[in-house]
């Protein structure tokens, strides 16, 4: 068995696109009228719903949560300081800024536009 994905949901599609782009995944580009997008990086895919497919789905507004959905693996710690300012200025937050952690990473956790929670990170030398 294995993680086939990682889904989050967004209020706007583009924005979210926007937001996941610049920590690097590539997306088809957008059509009108579009519920549901896939990138792959890394052997990992990545798919974004709009709330209202989900909310169609499951009944419920989807919710982020207060933890991560999912985590980066990134090749320099230079990479995560550079991915957590690229993830602000394309519209999301940094939740935790960029550090040294005790446990051997270089370690950042980032929200994108609709709160989904990302950690960025990457073993020190």
């Amino acid at each position: 068995m294995q993680i086939a994905a990682v889904g989050v949901a967004a209020r706007d599609l583009s924005r979210a696109v926007a937001f996941y782009e610049a920590l690097g995944f590539r997306f088809p580009p957008l059509e009108a009228g579009t519920d549901h997008v896939e990138a792959e990086a890394g052997g990992a895919r990545l798919m974004i719903d709009t709330a209202e497919l989900l909310e169609g789905l499951h009944g419920e507004p989807p919710r982020p949560g207060t933890t991560a959905a999912f985590a980066v693996l990134t090749d320099s710690p230079r990479e995560v300081d550079d991915l957590a300012g690229r993830a602000a200025a394309a519209g999301g937050a940094v939740v935790l800024e960029p550090f040294d952690a005790p446990w051997g990473q270089r370690y950042a956790t980032v929200a994108d536009p609709d709160g989904y929670r990302v950690d960025l990170f990457c073993p020190l030398p």
